[in-house]
């Protein structure tokens, strides 16, 4: 169900959840019960807990404490390292 939202000439903008069968049809003010009149907005496409979440923007520096130690190369003493002894 999609959220509308419906504004009351007394009270104000309210929002309220509806079937899409009853989009236009008028509200009732939850305070003055007067009906009101749903009005035109975009949808929302984030949930408010992830716009919370996307507040800041600005990237993020991340410092490590220790540099990765490269990784070594291991040496071979026998003749083929690459071979499998049969």
């Amino acid at each position: 169900m999609p959220l509308y939202e419906f504004r009351c000439d007394e009270c104000g903008i309210f929002d309220e959840w509806r079937a899409m069968a009853e989009c236009n049809a008028p509200a009732q003010c939850p305070e003055c019960q007067q009906p009101a009149k749903r009005l035109f907005s975009a949808p929302a496409l984030l949930s408010g807990s992830l716009r919370l979440k996307r507040e800041n923007r600005d990237p993020q520096l991340v410092k490590r404490e220790q540099a990765p130690e490269p990784p070594r190369a291991k040496s071979h003493v026998g003749g083929r390292p690459w071979m499998i002894s049969h």
